[in-house]
């Protein structure tokens, strides 16, 4: 039964009340504990708060653990090096002082595990609280450090604790984007991208393996939007913003160079791609790949394996993955010669009807622009698209015949598919071969577009006129089918439907007929 309504403000009032007191107690007992290490036990009330039911409760408690534990890593409070046991306390062999700051520090590592744990809360604000705690320890810990680190590879950064918090962001069971989008502007430091990058490449080998090739969208999609929030600088001199300064040898530290950190994002994303992806995480992959992903990598063509295990998925991803290899193609001289072919292959019916039909096209047509491209594979084109613009649907057949056309443009020897000769009175058959999955023997050039011919009778005026021009001299200025490739049936129907004609009956309209004028007394009278 619900509550009644002034019963629920009531309430309302007094909870936030409570939250309020709550605080203020959380408060004070880190400025006692702070002032004197007799109230150290109070440590164990500000940590109790973490199981709290109420966010806001909780929500303190980060917040009042956070400023405790950033004040004794600043002071130097908490034990440096291995870790004793807290059994080892009772014997005896440390001071007062020792033992201080060996129960401190466990306490410091139990708020650190209940901090990772919480990154997975079902309520927000506390993984949030949670994330921004663990960067300000992070940042600390940098400064006062409280491990013996590998001097040589790793200086003063807490590279352990980054590795968790990554380990926490990619969860396997829950969706962390709207975390992970929080924990973009911590990506924006040098030091906690590289070391991000490294612990991504280390947790993706270690979960993907547990699942011997299966697929883990919930995970998968995780590390992928972590990953995609990471951009590299273009220039070594843009990398100036540190969370942790390192006082000595920094021009010596791997996180301060650049082809470092191409060097880690190359691994980071080659250690994701080879494992098998959802189907929609490919589409998410190779829509970035060529914008996002190919310029910083320092060998773009080690991703030829990924974008030819994409391609053979089929539909959308062929295509996307053949954009790939183009740009490998032409910006980093990728040798591929059965690009054109599984473009060709990739012609068939279904894609006049997908919604990547505009995206289709657009790429086909910057594939196409070259004209140095032999003329069999031009005219296999050609005659690919023209015959399946017997069956297309208008919106399709306005893109694909200035397509055509085009190809014509550029290779003036095509035009021999325009001008055949043959004899009106005896049926021809057609040599081409539809069914031949290479251009090069599927006897193009022997065929003609006839085809377009066909479509000059097509029940749609626009169809009809787009097909007459092939019948008179073509321009040498190509059609811009960019204005076309978002055309939809509805916006067709639309367009058709508008185009009112005015029939002119006479030179002044009547208006007066029927309203009592003079035609209309005169026609009383008689």
């Amino acid at each position: 039964m619900a509550p009644a309504k002034k019963r629920n403000v009531s309430s309302g009032k007094s909870t936030e009340e409570s939250a309020k007191r709550a605080k203020i107690s959380l408060n004070s007992k880190v400025e006692s504990i702070l002032e004197s290490r007799k109230h150290a036990n109070d440590v164990f009330d500000i940590l109790e708060c973490f199981q709290s039911a109420k966010e806001k409760d909780v929500v303190s408690a980060v917040n009042a653990c956070s400023t405790l534990f950033s004040a004794l890593l600043e002071r130097k409070d908490l034990f440096k090096g291995k870790l004793p046991g807290e059994e080892e306390l009772l014997s005896g062999g440390h001071s007062a002082e020792e033992k201080y700051s060996i129960f401190m520090r466990h306490r410091y590592n139990s708020c650190v595990e209940m901090l990772l744990e919480h990154l997975s809360h079902e309520l927000h604000g506390v993984k949030e609280g949670a994330l921004c705690c663990l960067m300000k320890f992070a940042a600390v810990e940098g400064q006062h450090p409280l491990e013996d680190l590998d001097w040589s590879e790793h200086y003063s950064f807490p590279r352990e604790l980054i590795l968790a918090v990554v380990g926490g962001l990619l969860s396997k069971t829950t969706d962390n984007s709207l975390l992970i989008s929080r924990f973009q502007e911590f990506l924006e430091m040098e030091d906690v991208r590289y070391y991000v990058m490294s612990s991504i490449r280390e947790n993706v080998g270690k979960v993907m393996d547990k699942y011997k090739g299966a697929v883990a969208p919930i995970y998968q999609n995780n590390v992928f939007c972590l990953m995609s929030n990471i951009s590299i600088p273009s220039q070594e001199s843009e990398l100036t913003n540190f969370m942790v300064k390192q006082e000595a040898k920094h021009e010596d530290w791997k996180a301060a160079k650049l082809g470092e950190h191409k060097r880690a994002f190359e691994k980071m994303w080659l250690g994701f791609l080879k494992y098998k992806l959802p189907g929609n995480m490919y589409k998410k992959v190779l829509v970035i790949l060529h914008d996002s992903i190919l310029p910083h990598m320092s060998k773009p063509t080690l991703m030829i394996d990924f974008l030819t295990a994409a391609y053979e998925v089929g539909g959308a991803i062929s295509l996307l993955a053949l954009n790939g290899l183009f740009v490998l193609i032409h910006q980093h001289n990728l040798d591929y010669p059965d690009f054109y072919k599984k473009l060709y292959n990739l012609l068939e019916p279904s894609v006049f009807h997908v919604k990547y039909r505009a995206r289709f096209f657009h790429l086909a047509n910057i594939f196409l622009s070259s004209s140095h491209l032999p003329v069999y594979l031009v005219a296999a084109f050609a005659k690919r698209l023209a015959r399946l613009a017997l069956t297309a649907p208008p919106t399709a057949l306005l893109i694909v015949l200035p397509f055509i056309y085009n190809l014509i443009r550029r290779h003036p020897s095509c035009r021999v598919l325009i001008h055949k000769p043959s004899t009106e009175d005896e049926p021809l058959e057609d040599p081409y071969l539809k069914d031949e999955e290479d251009p090069a023997q599927c006897r193009a050039l022997e065929s003609s577009l006839w085809e377009i011919k066909t479509l000059q009778k097509h029940y749609h005026p626009d169809v009809s006129k787009a097909a007459l021009l092939i019948s008179t001299p073509l321009s040498e200025q190509e059609d811009d089918i960019s204005e076309v490739l978002e055309t939809t049936t509805f916006e067709l129907m639309e367009r058709d439907l508008k185009q009112t004609k005015s029939i002119p009956l006479e030179f002044e309209t009547a208006t007066q007929l029927l309203k009592g004028g003079v035609l209309g007394q005169h026609f009383c009278l008689d």
